[in-house]
């Protein structure tokens, strides 16, 4: 190797370091532009209020815009399939709702899988639900009491917001669990449903803590238990299923954040760690409060382990109920 030539190979293995820095610096910062935060339903309701809730601090952890865009349609369904053909970067994320783990099995001729499309972040927040009943219709005072006086009833219903939906699911389990036999009447809302239960047509409902507590404190219904495995801070007298004699009852509405899946890992955890950071800030919380919803903030890998759980559970219930959607 002649001097010319050892010369030029020890400027190229000097040049080495640099190029690796500038290869690393070539590289853009996360985020690098603003954050699309889709959700899958319309706007006004609790997903998109979460969405919303969280969009602004997540904003300021994250040191990018987080844009609130609604893609609602087929039970989430659409919203989420964009969610899955977009570029695995960050740069697009979705909350979802209980539907996420629902809709596999009651929607057919997906063009994305629910298991595999999706890499979960956090589930953010609990919304408990309320087993309420009319009063003056229903004497029953707690679960058994109430079981005990619909096995001597007939030609009973149940309301619920609609196939599929979280109240329904709910009330599909109460039954499994009860042995009661009484016929489900979906409605496209819950406030049209908690109407007709306060009128007397309906033998029950489970309705949102953020549509029905207020009813229950006026007395025009009364909450016989909550679906969560605690008692509810809004009404901390009213128990829950489980404690009731159904133990490990539990079904509640909740809401999750997902990036496509093949998301880096340090990505997935810098949006976990800006999401709890949102539902840390004082007004979030407060705000979160007054809707009924519960905190939650796990880490990715503790919720993708929730989601698994969830999707066998649902999976289980839409199978024995024979729930059907359309």
């Amino acid at each position: 190797m002649n001097i010319t030539t050892r010369r030029a190979l020890g400027a190229a293995m000097l040049a080495l370091p640099a190029l690796r820095i500038r290869s690393a610096t070539a590289q853009p910062a996360y985020p690098s532009r603003p954050i699309r935060f889709l959700a899958p339903y319309t706007p006004g309701g609790g997903v998109d209020t979460t969405a919303r809730l969280l969009a602004g601090p997540m904003g300021t952890a994250l040191g990018q815009t987080v844009v609130v865009e609604n893609r609602p349609g087929a039970g989430g369904s659409l919203g989420a399939g964009e969610l899955a053909r977009s570029a695995p970067d960050g740069h697009t994320i979705m909350v979802d709702a209980l539907a996420h783990v629902v809709n596999p099995f009651v929607l057919h001729s997906l063009p994305f899988d629910y298991a595999t499309a999706f890499a979960p972040i956090s589930q953010v927040v609990v919304l408990p639900q309320l087993l309420v009943v009319n009063p003056a219709k229903v004497p029953a005072r707690n679960v058994a009491e109430f079981v005990t006086w619909a096995k001597g009833q007939r030609d009973l219903s149940y309301g619920s917001s609609g196939n599929a939906t979280a109240a329904h699911l709910a009330a599909a389990l109460f039954l499994q669990r009860t042995g009661l036999d009484i016929q489900h009447v979906p409605y496209r809302g819950g406030t049209a449903a908690l109407q007709d239960v306060m009128g007397g047509s309906l033998a029950f409902v489970f309705g949102t803590v953020s549509s029905s507590v207020q009813l229950v404190r006026d007395g025009k219904l009364r909450a016989l238990g909550v679906t969560t495995a605690q008692r509810i801070q809004p009404l901390p007298d009213v128990p829950t299923i489980a404690e009731q004699g159904f133990p490990g009852y539990e079904l509640n509405e909740w809401n999750g954040l997902y990036a496509p899946a093949g998301t880096p890992q340090p990505i997935v955890h810098k949006l976990y760690e800006a999401s709890k950071a949102a539902l840390a800030d004082a007004t979030v919380k407060q705000r979160l409060e007054a809707l009924g919803a519960i905190p939650v903030g796990t880490d990715p890998e503790t919720f993708a382990g929730y989601v698994k759980a969830q999707r066998d559970a649902m999976s289980e219930i839409v199978r024995s109920a024979k729930i059907e959607v359309g």
